[in-house]
């Protein structure tokens, strides 16, 4: 075969194309042809490009320059997005599936709450929907184990076997645990338990005494000064207790006078004007009142005592005396001053 581009070559018998051979490619026409591919560039416009499917791996590699497949328009590359293989949208499917799908759980369930061993039985954990061992167990949140195959929870497990119990059978706990179980049935969210142990003792009680607390906005605060003043009066000091004065008052008027005991009705009948000239502050650490109740005094320094103990601070308290500033006339304040001492060790 020529490569001049005027003749072919041909076969012994004298024909143009012997059998079993391709024809011969004819350049005759290659001027003619750059002639157009000129005329295309000079005319801006792209030459027709044949259709080629191009097929990207997984790992996104990058066509390289020269390859068969790539393009050499730059626009239509950079909206050109890899495709991902067969292989990767089966695995994404079966990851979402798994995901969906409802845990299994046997019919016997072994808890590790807080390095404490509890089993019990599924239907135990889900007898009331509303909770949040329901939720746990219900298939649709994951559940780690430890090295065992327990199901863990992370919280202390001293008192998970009262929950239990109560989920078996409505059993409630012991007087003196009542509190701490009522703080683990508000974690786990079970209504019909934090509904039985509120009507019982000692929470019952601790109802009726906040309602009588609520009348003193102050309380709390009050409270928290004690424990300030305390705490720095015994560090300035270098010692192992603090005395503080506390003035608790159940009425909202001094109404004691030395003399002429019979103007103590008038106490309902005073003007605004009248009322300030009674206004005053005892010189003490802390005050508490007025309130309206039937509660006395000795029933707010009670609960005072009592709500310290319950973050660990001794108090011991004696009244001193009274509040003897002279307000008008024969009156004098009269308000009882009682006498805190917080011991810290």
């Amino acid at each position: 075969m020529q490569h001049n581009g005027s003749a072919g070559s041909q076969c012994s018998d004298g024909s143009d194309a012997c059998p079993g051979e391709r024809p011969a490619l004819s350049f005759g026409s290659l001027p003619a042809a750059t002639a157009r591919v000129r005329r295309f560039v000079q005319e801006r416009r792209t030459l027709p490009r044949p259709r080629v499917m191009v097929v990207f791996s997984a790992a996104g590699d990058t066509d390289k320059p020269g390859d068969a497949m790539s393009s050499s328009d730059s626009a239509e590359d950079d909206f050109r997005k890899p495709a991902l293989s067969a292989a990767n949208l089966n695995l994404g499917k079966a990851l979402r599936s798994s995901l969906n799908a409802s845990q299994e759980f046997p019919e016997v369930i072994p808890l590790n709450v807080g390095g404490t061993y509890f089993t019990t039985r599924l239907s135990t954990l889900r007898r009331y929907e509303d909770t949040m061992l329901a939720a746990m167990f219900s298939g649709r949140h994951y559940i780690p184990r430890d090295a065992e195959g327990r199901f863990f929870i992370d919280r202390d497990g001293a008192y998970f076997g009262d929950i239990l119990n109560f989920l078996r059978e409505g059993e409630l706990p012991h007087r003196d645990r009542v509190r701490a179980v009522h703080r683990e049935a508000q974690y786990y969210a079970i209504g019909p338990l934090l509904e039985s142990l509120e009507d019982t003792q000692p929470l019952t009680g601790e109802k009726v005494r906040q309602a009588f607390l609520d009348l003193l906005p102050y309380y709390k605060d009050n409270l928290e000064r004690i424990v300030e003043i305390a705490k720095l009066r015994a560090m300035q000091r270098k010692a192992r207790f603090a005395k503080l004065k506390i003035c608790v008052y159940k009425e909202e008027m001094p109404i004691t006078p030395y003399e002429r005991p019979l103007f103590n009705s008038l106490r309902f009948e005073r003007s605004d004007g009248e009322a300030k000239l009674f206004e005053h502050h005892c010189e003490v650490d802390v005050s508490f009142g007025p309130w309206e109740a039937v509660a006395d005094v000795y029933d707010l320094l009670h609960c005072i005592v009592s709500d310290l103990a319950d973050r660990g601070i001794t108090a011991d308290q004696q009244c001193i005396g009274v509040c003897d500033k002279h307000l008008i006339n024969h009156y004098y304040c009269k308000r009882p001053i009682y006498e805190f001492k917080i011991t810290w060790w």
